[in-house]
């Protein structure tokens, strides 16, 4: 028998790897370093990773902040690779959020090529960190922005995807004012119920201001307001003092971690908290994910059942044109005989009949 006729045994045929139809369970997490413009999101991502770096247990690094000039730690994955945001600003005449806004939508357009990598490189590292720009609002409010974390949080059909953590930097410094840590809390809550995922509230910069005092107003309403009464702006006041109990049960289920960057305080809990939300990620993300899965397949096989419908009924009034075209042949028909006959009716009298018959007889 030649080579080419032989068939392959089945040890020789390679397995076909089945489809992932969810999240990765299996995979490791992924963290969304988000907060305000000088929180100290890139600082944070710099200690925690010289963290895990210190224990052997490398992240993968992925920057998002196409407007930075230097990234102060080693990175895995950079969008200034990928787009330049300078020659943004010249080709489109845009100013810097509109630019650092267009980057991201470009980066959105391979970003499935990132997934790849991180999917691939999963056995090599502990954790995958994605530090994102200054300005928050381009990247929590942007189309961009949804698709990435979207991207990241659920699953494609071609595609093994992670768990993700979100995680909000507060500057404590700064949230020592009862308005701008109202402001802070507010962001937090807008992000948590756009994300669905997992959540974590990091009090940075615990080596100027202890955050311990944030803490106590997220816990003790009374004294959010005593802290308020020192505030001179009464309409603020008043308006921070109703936000306070609206917010009361957002911060009874948030997870809250105390850091400081400069110093490395507080990177053990910060460790402790993520693993936390990857089993909450896996016992209330996992099911609701599944829950919208089953809803769009129902949802899918009755726009399927529909168009049927719509097609049959389509193919039933074809069918009833063809008929009705059929009947009005055969209208046609019986009227063109009827004419025929109507053509050999005499309408004269008598005699004239009598003389046509005669002529008949004679010509046969």
């Amino acid at each position: 028998m030649s080579a080419e006729n032989q068939q392959p045994s089945s040890s020789e045929i390679p397995e076909i790897p089945a489809t992932q139809t969810g999240p990765n369970l299996a995979q490791k997490p992924s963290v969304l370093v988000l907060g305000m413009a000088g929180s100290g999101k890139t600082t944070f991502v710099q200690r925690l990773t010289a963290y895990l770096h210190a224990r052997k247990t490398p992240p993968y690094v992925i920057n998002l902040d196409p407007a930075v000039t230097k990234v102060p730690y080693p990175v895995n994955v950079d969008i200034r690779d990928t787009v330049k945001y300078k020659e943004v600003m010249k080709e489109f005449g845009m100013g810097p959020n509109g630019a650092i806004m267009t980057c991201l939508n470009l980066m959105c357009t391979r970003f499935d090529k990132v997934i790849e990598l991180i999917n691939k490189r999963s056995d090599d590292f502990s954790v995958c960190l994605l530090d994102t720009p200054g300005q928050i609002e381009a990247f929590t409010w942007s189309a961009s922005g949804s698709i990435i974390t979207d991207s990241l949080a659920s699953s494609h059909p071609t595609v093994n995807l992670c768990l993700q953590v979100v995680m909000y930097i507060v500057d404590s410094a700064r949230a020592t004012n009862p308005t701008t840590f109202m402001s802070n809390m507010l962001y937090a809550c807008s992000i948590l119920y756009r994300t669905k995922l997992p959540f974590i509230v990091v009090f940075n910069k615990a080596d100027i201001v202890k955050p311990t005092f944030a803490l106590k107003w997220m816990q003790d309403f009374e004294r959010f307001d005593e802290a308020l009464e020192d505030n001179r702006s009464s309409y603020m006041n008043d308006l921070s003092r109703s936000l306070s109990l609206v917010l009361d049960e957002f911060y009874c289920g948030l997870k809250t971690v105390c850091v400081s960057s400069a110093t490395g305080e507080g990177f053990d809990d910060v460790m402790t908290a993520i693993a936390e939300s990857v089993e909450a990620y896996k016992t209330e993300y996992v099911p609701m994910y599944e829950k919208v899965l089953a809803e769009k397949k129902e949802l899918d096989e009755k726009e399927r059942k529909k168009r049927e419908e719509e097609a049959m009924k389509g193919k039933a009034v074809h069918d009833l044109n063809k008929r009705d075209a059929g009947n009005e042949d055969e209208d046609g028909m019986l009227e063109s005989e009827l004419n025929a006959k109507v053509d050999r009716i005499h309408l004269g009298g008598v005699d004239e009949e009598n003389d046509e018959d005669a002529e008949i007889e004679r010509a046969t």
